[in-house]
This record gives structure tokens, C-alpha cells and sequence, in this order.
């Protein structure tokens, strides 16, 4: 498959067997891609090693501007942010295990399964020798909020505790995940497509995610190797994780080492049992205990501390929103428990998938208030005023009730 991924390209035969006589696939890769391509963002093909002191903590970047939450997770405080996007050192983190210290050198990737005809072990440099595509999206575990089921409906949830902060938005390069399988020769039959981390320490021994076969298809799902103009970090996946806008956090697999095509569906620990919606409300799919968590949620937060304190006066407060469907056309905000809205600014563009900053105007005067946000995105999509609980607390999307204290 090889060839015909060439031939599609424009390279005839002759210069392509000239190639893999000369580089083997690597060669050819190049040839097809440009090998320029990750100089013209100003980069080199691998990461700075870790020249620092020893490493004592599970993430390379600095804990200090976070909340930390155990030994696995970053939590964004969305008051440090001003632009859209999210700098690097302040990019939330959601880990299985301690942040990988990999080699790119000594990294590759393999595609296999029943639903290949050419299986393919790849090098860094053959994915970043692949045509790149650059994207602005927002990526968000699953369980951000999750706090809030029992902060605001009672009912906590399993799991961290995650206030507004599992969230972070970006610029993203990396090769398309089509070209990957159009390289391995997907079949027609083909359904599925595992995805699965080196980091062993995780549960399955390498965090694995499933996908179905036409959103591995999507162009705009990513194997990425950048973030905001610099080499991935290794606490975001170095040397490639996977890219999956408007997909819970779980589904963009970092260090990544492995995918599998199969023919039949798959199920695993992260379909079945654990990122999925387990409650009343949702009954069983498949092999699954409940519904298996894929795609966002439209939500909105204030970039406040919570609670947050202000004193009296005029203020202009801003906040992020999202949503899997579209751009976000509507933010609402209110005082009085939702009993009359007024609409938010939006402000910048909203390239991609990128979340929308919004902001108003408010007049803080002495006392306790709670400020409530409502998102509305370009398909019609609003916040819903209530959430039905599920054990593992994914998804929660009601309107946030903001503690704010003037004095």
C-alpha cells in the first residue's frame, strides 16, 4: 500500500522503487511529505533532553501554577488565562501513570490487526516526513466538573474531584491519522481502531482507547508532535500522542506506541467498566457496563477562582466556552439564579475547535453573589438546567453556580 499511497502523491514508479532502494519507506515518506516541513515551524525533530535536576515529581513542568490532584493530574486554574490560548507551562495534565521520558530516536509505532493488509512499523521521522496539518483545539478530560454533581446536585461522584480546570486550549501539528491507515491498507471491513500507550504502568499495561472507524478516519484527527508552536512536552505525550477534537480527553492517547485495526468492535477496560456513563439513565451497550464516554459536551466557565473574591466595583470578567458541534454563537450570564440572562461578549475568533472567550461587564457590589454562565453553540446546542447522575461523574454540563464574595 505503500506505493498507491505514492502514486497518489504524484511520484511514478521509477523514482519510487529508486527510493525504497535507496532509503526504504523512510525515503519514500520523505519524498512524498517534505522533510522541511518540521523546520518551518521552527523546530527540531526531538525533544530537548531533561538536563535539569534529578526528577522527584511525576510531571516534568512546574506543579506550582495548578492544582494538583494526586499524583495523576494538573488541574488549569482558568483565572491565569487572558488569550485563547492556553500556554504550555500552564496545559492541564491528566496522567495514568508518572510522564513518560521517551527517546525519539528509539520510539516507533506500529499499525497491525486483522483489518490491514501491510502492517507498518513507523520512526519518528516517517510520521513527521508525512503531509502536516495544523488545528486549534480544545481538549478536556471527561470528568471535568465532576465536583459539581456534588457541590451543586448533592450526589457526589467517584473519581477526582475535578473543579472547572480539565480543560486547556491549542495549536496542534501532526500528521493525519488517515494517511497512518491508508499507509497500512485499511479494508473496507474495517471497524475499529485501537489506540495504545507505552506508558505500561497504566491500567491494560498502556492506556488504550477505541475509536470507530470513521472518526480515526476524520482529517482533522491527528497523531501530533507540536503544541503551540514548540515539540510536544513530555507531560502532553512526547514523541506523538493522538489528536481527537471534540473528543473526551481519554480518547487522545498519549505516547502513543501501538495501533490495532480490527474488523470486529473492541471493548476494553476504557469502554466497559471505566470511561463510561454507569446509572440509571443510561442503559448497557454492547459489552458495556452503561454507555461509553465519546464525544464533549457543550459547557461554559468563568476564569475565576473558586470561590472567587473581588472587591466593590466595576469588573470585566471573561470565561471559556465549548462544544463539540460547532462554534460557540451564544454566552448568557446571571445573577438571580437564572431568572433573567443577559448576554456575554464574545471576543476573538474561534478558529477549528477552539473553545470561545467570552467576557461582560459587572457592577460588584458589597455582599455574597453567585454568577451563572450559559453556552449556546452555531447547531442550537444549550446547557441543559439539569444532569442526570452517573457513578463516575463524566459530563457534567448544567450551568455553574459561581460563588463570588465583594468585600
Amino acid at each position: 500500500m505503500l506505493w498507491e499511497y505514492a502514486s497518489a502523491r504524484g511520484m511514478d514508479r521509477r523514482r519510487f522503487l529508486g527510493l525504497m532502494a535507496a532509503g526504504g519507506a523512510a525515503a519514500v515518506l520523505a519524498a512524498c511529505g517534505g522533510m522541511d516541513a518540521p523546520d518551518a515551524v521552527g523546530m527540531t525533530p526531538s525533544s530537548p533532553a531533561d538536563t535539569g535536576p534529578a526528577r522527584v515529581s511525576p510531571w516534568f513542568k512546574d506543579p506550582a501554577p495548578f492544582i494538583v490532584r494526586g499524583d495523576k493530574g494538573l488541574e488549569a486554574r482558568l483565572e491565569n488565562m487572558q488569550g485563547a490560548i492556553t500556554p504550555n507551562r500552564l496545559f492541564f495534565v491528566r496522567n495514568n501513570s508518572v510522564s513518560l521520558n521517551l527517546d525519539a530516536e528509539d520510539w516507533r509505532l506500529t499499525v497491525e490487526g486483522d483489518a490491514v493488509s501491510e502492517p507498518l512499523e513507523l520512526t519518528y521521522a516517517d510520521i513527521r516526513a508525512l503531509p502536516s496539518r495544523t488545528l486549534t483545539s480544545y481538549l478536556e478530560c471527561a470528568g471535568n466538573h465532576r465536583a459539581m454533581f456534588g457541590v451543586m446536585n448533592g450526589q457526589e461522584a467517584s473519581g477526582t474531584q475535578w473543579m472547572t480546570g480539565a480543560v486547556s486550549n491549542g495549536e496542534w501539528v501532526g500528521a493525519q491519522l488517515h494517511d497512518v491507515l491508508t499507509l497500512a491498507g485499511i479494508q473496507p471491513n474495517a471497524v475499529s481502531v485501537l489506540l495504545v500507550g507505552l506508558d505500561v504502568e497504566s491500567p491494560e499495561e498502556g492506556f488504550r482507547y477505541v475509536l470507530p472507524v470513521e472518526k480515526a478516519m476524520d482529517p482533522d484527527t491527528l497523531l501530533a508532535y507540536v503544541l503551540n508552536g514548540e515539540t510536544l512536552p513530555r507531560d502532553h505525550g512526547f514523541p506523538v500522542r493522538a489528536l481527537v477534537p471534540g473528543w473526551v480527553g481519554s480518547a487522545n492517547v498519549k505516547w502513543l506506541g501501538r495501533i490495532v485495526m480490527s474488523s470486529e468492535p473492541m471493548w476494553t477496560r476504557n469502554n466497559t467498566t471505566s470511561y463510561t456513563l454507569i446509572g440509571d439513565e443510561y442503559p448497557p451497550v454492547g459489552e458495556s457496563l452503561g454507555q461509553p464516554v465519546t464525544e464533549q459536551i457543550i459547557k461554559s466557565a468563568l476564569a475565576l477562582s473558586w470561590p472567587a473574591e473581588l472587591p466593590p466595583g466595576p469588573h470585566r470578567i471573561h470565561g471559556y466556552a465549548h462544544s463539540p458541534r460547532g462554534s460557540i454563537s451564544r454566552v448568557e450570564w446571571s445573577t438571580d439564579a437564572g431568572r433573567t440572562w443577559n448576554d456575554a461578549t464574545l471576543s476573538g475568533s474561534q478558529p477549528d475547535h477552539s473553545w470561545a472567550r467570552f467576557e461582560f461587564q459587572w457592577d460588584a457590589a458589597p455582599g455574597e453573589h453567585v454568577i451563572m454562565t450559559r453556552a449556546t453553540d452555531a447547531a442550537g446546542n444549550t446547557q441543559p438546567d439539569h444532569v442526570h447522575f452517573n457513578e463516575k461523574g463524566y459530563l457534567f454540563n448544567q450551568p455553574l453556580r459561581h460563588p463570588v464574595r465583594v468585600a
